[in-house]
């Protein structure tokens, strides 16, 4: 029986354009993605890409759409609403599950978020853009406006809640504050800088200043919108 030679290479597919596109991304930046450093990474012709991305801002974006799919949403299913006391708000009884407090599910998103960025910084600039027509760039903003309007939120707040959650998520990916400060104690001279005299320790403690940062930060704004939220649910005269 006649069988059909496999081919010595994998097909060429979007998923392999993408991952490609992604580690290039990942090790050299935006500006080395182009047609032919990809077709040389997987061993075709650069036309043959455009069979299934027209540009390469096209790849870019199909990129930074694979880092959002990897952002955890379930938190949002069970946001409960704004019905009973402030204590009760958000807990209850919804499709047998109990109800998710609307603080607490943005807070888990926040870091789900947050460590998906973090091993692909480069990709943050197309995020920042954006949801545009993203698939789960769009999954995402639904799941956030959902949650918060089913919580109580108006929508204008809503709105405004996902747009600020996103800036400091994505702020907070572009790099690292404590690496912007060099490993050099006469760097920092006291006499131009009282105040700089452990800077030179911040980079080697990294990992635990940029996430007590994050920490201290969405602390911060959770507090503050719980004040806004008590606030428009207070009766008015």
């Amino acid at each position: 029986m006649w069988r059909m030679a496999r081919p010595r290479k994998p097909l060429l597919s979007r998923d392999r354009i993408v991952e490609a596109a992604g580690a290039l991304v990942d090790a050299e930046g935006l500006e080395a993605v182009s047609t032919r450093r990809l077709a040389a990474a997987l061993g075709v012709s650069g036309p043959s890409l455009y069979n299934h991305f027209r540009t390469k801002d096209a790849i870019l974006e199909a990129v930074a759409d694979a880092v959002s799919a990897r952002v955890d949403l379930s938190m949002f299913d069970a946001v409960g609403g704004a019905d009973g006391d402030g204590d009760e708000a958000g807990r209850g009884d919804r499709g047998g599950g109990a109800r998710r407090d609307w603080r607490e599910a943005l807070h888990a998103w926040a870091h789900s978020y947050r460590d998906a960025l973090a091993d692909h910084p480069n990709i943050v600039p197309v995020l920042a853009r954006g949801p545009g027509r993203r698939p789960a760039g769009l999954r995402l903003a639904d799941a956030v406006f959902g949650a918060m309007t089913e919580a109580g939120w108006p929508p204008a707040h809503a709105t405004r809640i996902g747009a600020l959650m996103r800036y400091f998520i994505l702020g907070s990916a572009v790099a690292s504050f404590a690496r912007g400060f060099v490993d050099d104690e006469a760097a920092y001279d006291p006499v131009d800088y009282p105040h700089l005299g452990q800077a030179h320790l911040l980079a080697e403690r990294r990992r635990e200043v940029d996430e007590g940062a994050f920490e201290t930060g969405l602390k911060a704004l959770l507090d503050g919108l719980s004040l806004q939220y008590e606030a428009l649910r207070e009766p008015r005269a």
